[in-house]
């Protein structure tokens, strides 16, 4: 492999994991509610 390709797999990986990384933390700051969610529609 080049050196060009190793730096742009490393920066594939980086982006990758760790948009992963900011969405399980973000999640774990501010989980979602339960009471977000629309009611379900009755039918009659």
């Amino acid at each position: 492999m080049t050196a060009t390709a190793i730096i742009m797999m490393i920066v594939a990986m980086v982006a990758v994991w760790g948009g992963l990384i900011a969405a399980i933390v973000n999640l774990a700051r501010h989980p979602e509610a339960e009471d977000a969610e629309p009611a379900v529609p009755v039918e009659l």
